[in-house]
């Protein structure tokens, strides 16, 4: 179920998801008027300050453009690293509330007062999960939404088969449904709703735009990579995510080494994004569906290309009902 609100504002059930070092407000803002929600994580910002500016460029931008058009853009939303090793949280959080943002997605941890204070002034709050335990500690708290980081997905994924985690979670959860894990076209997005849950959550597909802040040689080698490309490891930070094989070699690390597994560990004498950024800065991630990926696009016709596919499966699915 996708809150009346947010359901009335989007043109595709879609959620560009939070990309570390990727997204910034040139991203956010095209995804938004064209009918995605659009996100960053506050750590793209090495200051809470700067982060505030972020925030306020997005929602002018945002303003102007109901104004101009008479109808509001899709919400955007800011990702926060809810671990003891983020000093930034509890003043982020500040300037979320200050800012009224929207939506905001909580990683590695679901506090119940994060919760309350986004709920303050009416907004939402999506976590990921990757088992079913992370699920009901997230239900608990009180969340929104739950994102579905299902095995092959960017960034720091599971290992669960989409089909079998929405079934299961579907089962004590009620709210929304948010699943991530390979979805770059349209027609995946269809599917992802087929399978039960109410939004798609789509990362790597734009990284791939040309309003990401990714280096140009980061896309091109996710458009030369295959599937037997991306590597699951934990040996980059010390949480499992998903990598590129050719970044990984030019690193200088061996397959030996990513084996090796770490505990939780952002860097003592460094902050969390400071940390983050030192190993994610030439390792790049991207997930599996970069098979699918051929092209750098702006995001604006990435879109219309998304809802064209969306529709045709969708009709093609209709179909069927003639057959069986």
């Amino acid at each position: 179920m996708i809150p009346q609100n947010l359901s009335d504002s989007l043109s595709l059930p879609a959620v560009a998801a939070p990309m570390f070092l990727i997204s910034g407000p040139e991203l956010v803002i095209e995804c938004c008027k064209n009918g995605v929600v659009g996100t960053f994580p506050a750590l793209n910002q090495r200051s809470t300050a700067g982060f505030e500016e972020w925030l306020i460029e997005i929602k002018n931008n945002l303003s102007d453009y109901k104004q101009s058009n008479g109808k509001p853009a899709a919400p955007y939303g800011v990702n926060l690293i809810v671990h003891r090793s983020n000093p930034r949280l509890m003043a982020d959080v500040e300037i979320i509330v200050k800012h009224k943002v929207p939506i905001v997605i909580t990683s590695l941890g679901a506090v119940s007062d994060i919760v309350d204070a986004v709920h303050s002034y009416g907004g939402l709050v999506f976590h990921d999960v990757i088992n079913h335990r992370h699920a009901e500690k997230a239900a608990e708290a009180g969340v929104d939404g739950l994102i579905l980081v299902c095995a092959g997905a960017g960034g720091h994924a599971g290992t669960l088969h989409p089909m079998a985690f929405v079934s299961e979670i579907r089962s004590f959860f009620k709210k929304t449904i948010l699943l991530s894990g390979c979805i770059s076209s349209g027609r995946d997005i269809a599917s992802a709703l087929q399978i039960g849950a109410d939004l798609a959550y789509m990362g790597t597909r734009f990284i791939n735009t040309t309003e990401s802040k990714a280096d140009k040689a980061y896309q091109e080698m996710i458009i030369e990579s295959e599937v037997e490309d991306i590597v699951y490891t934990a040996a980059v930070s010390g949480v499992n995510a998903n990598f590129l094989k050719p970044s990984l070699e030019a690193a200088g690390l061996t397959p030996e080494l990513w084996n090796k597994a770490g505990k939780i560990d952002f860097g003592k004498e460094l902050d969390a994004a400071q940390a983050e950024a030192r190993a994610w800065k030439t390792i790049w991630s991207a997930g599996q569906g970069v098979t699918s990926i051929h092209d750098v696009q702006p995001t604006q016709k990435l879109i219309e290309n998304l809802k064209q596919e969306f529709r045709a499966a969708i009709e093609e699915q209709y179909q069927l009902l003639n057959k069986y």
